[in-house]
């Protein structure tokens, strides 16, 4: 079976994966149930479903062949992107038993959660791990997930998680068009458009860098969001009903996820205020991710990421205008499209050959602190009830990767009438993490009570 090339924007992912900041994603669901063994029955269900699922076979190895002989480059050419570069491929000896793992009871399943989220993936294996925790009192078990990013991003993860989960009745999806055959010399007729097209890429790319050097000016963040990276992790939730959520939209409008992260900025202000750092001036940037890809056509696999940049006026008093300016800054990064601008940093990665993400990767890592200060993700999940062994699903926390110099990650799911926040955090940088998941609950509520009967 012939090997498949990672992506370049896969690859960077796996090249500035460090000790101290490993770069899988992580979901957090809890299960309730009324069978203490349920726990033990639900690990032994996911290793035999997880020996069907294709998916989950996949390991990453170093690729050194001079030419990747399926990358189009402009006029039909090939470049080099294979020479230091990574692929997927199915691994000889794999044993889901090596991937799932049951653990003794706890009491906590967020500070399980935490210790787990520390430990990078093994890079030799297939890079996903899901760790079931029995809960003390027995009616409740959890399962945390972990895929490697250049495995899978958000929408590829939920796909591999829900494939070892009770099966559900799912709409039927159009198959994938098929890739048109590319000969060694270009089509004549497609050199314009091919021109226009390198064209554009060389000045998106200049307009992408220009804003990320705008970006740098003025930056009024908080040190209490760096850190000295010290490997350490501790993860929060909180879940908030997603009519009260409605009820802020409709009264101030904007959308969904303009309260959502109105939210993030309101309850930083609180958490800086409380533990004495001070929220004046403060104006850190949010990356908000954003997905290019399209799930009923895209590839199943590889990262197609984009994402706006914005300021959250941590700094700003009161509430409602504190959403006006999300919402303000959320419209004309819409406006300009996912492709430009600081937050589009991502899309450069194409334009990178795979032996400069090899070296550079870990220069990019540490990088990450100057091209924003806290990341504010959305995690997609279906409508519909999900259950492991009969078990349903009744909260589900996404936790994203923690950049190199970063001490907090804010990611977001809706699922079945509630939000889930996720939270992960540098542990010492962030001791007091369930201080700031408790600021998130109580914004809420202030924005109810702005917003007026």
């Amino acid at each position: 079976m012939t090997p498949d090339l990672l992506a370049p924007l896969d690859l960077a992912f796996w090249n500035i994966e460090s000790e101290t900041h490993p770069m899988h994603l992580g979901a957090l669901g809890v299960f309730t149930t009324r069978t203490p063994t349920a726990g033990a029955h639900a690990a032994d269900l996911l290793a035999a479903r997880a020996a069907a699922v294709p998916g989950l076979r996949m390991r990453i190895r170093d690729v050194w062949r001079p030419l990747d002989l399926r990358q189009p480059f402009p006029f039909g050419l090939r470049r080099p992107l294979a020479f230091g570069g990574a692929a997927r491929e199915p691994a000889p000896d794999f044993d889901p038993l090596d991937h799932v793992r049951l653990h003794a009871p706890t009491a906590d399943f967020q500070a399980a959660a935490g210790r787990l989220m520390e430990r990078p993936l093994e890079r030799e294996r297939p890079p996903w791990e899901a760790h079931v925790l029995p809960g003390e009192d027995g009616t409740s078990f959890a399962v945390l997930f972990k895929f490697h990013h250049a495995l899978a991003d958000g929408l590829r993860a939920l796909t591999l998680a829900a494939a070892v989960l009770d099966p559900v009745d799912l709409p039927a999806r159009r198959p994938r068009p098929a890739e048109p055959r590319r000969g060694l010399l270009p089509d004549v007729r497609r050199l314009p458009g091919l021109l226009r097209g390198t064209l554009s890429d060389v000045g998106r790319a200049l307009d992408i860098g220009a804003s990320v050097a705008l970006s740098t000016l003025g930056v009024r963040s908080s040190p209490a969001l760096a850190s000295e990276s010290s490997g350490t992790r501790r993860t929060a939730g909180v879940v908030l009903d997603i009519d009260d959520v409605h009820r802020v939209r409709k009264a101030v409008g904007g959308t969904v996820n303009d309260v959502l992260i109105a939210v993030v900025a309101g309850a930083l202000r609180r958490w800086l205020d409380e533990r004495g750092d001070g929220s004046e001036g403060v104006a850190p940037r949010a990356l908000i991710p954003v997905s290019k890809r399209r799930p009923r056509t895209a590839h199943p696999q590889g990262n197609r990421l984009s994402g706006y940049l914005i300021r959250l006026p941590v700094d700003d008093p009161d509430p409602l205008s504190r959403l006006g300016a999300v919402r303000t800054a959320m419209d004309r990064n819409k406006d300009a499209g996912p492709n430009r601008g600081a937050g589009a940093v991502a899309l450069l990665a194409d334009h990178v050959p795979a032996l400069g993400h090899r070296l550079g990767g870990p220069l990019v890592g540490q990088a990450a602190r100057l091209w924003f200060d806290i990341l504010v993700t959305s995690v997609p999940l279906p409508g519909l009830g999900l259950t492991l062994g009969g078990n349903p699903l009744t909260e589900v926390y996404p936790f994203a990767p923690l950049a190199g110099g970063q001490s907090l990650a804010v990611a977001v799911s809706t699922y079945r009438g509630r939000v889930h926040y996720g939270l992960v955090a540098d542990a010492r940088a962030v001791p007091d993490l369930d201080r700031f998941a408790q600021a998130v609950s109580d914004e809420v509520e202030t924005l109810i009570k702005a917003c007026g009967p």
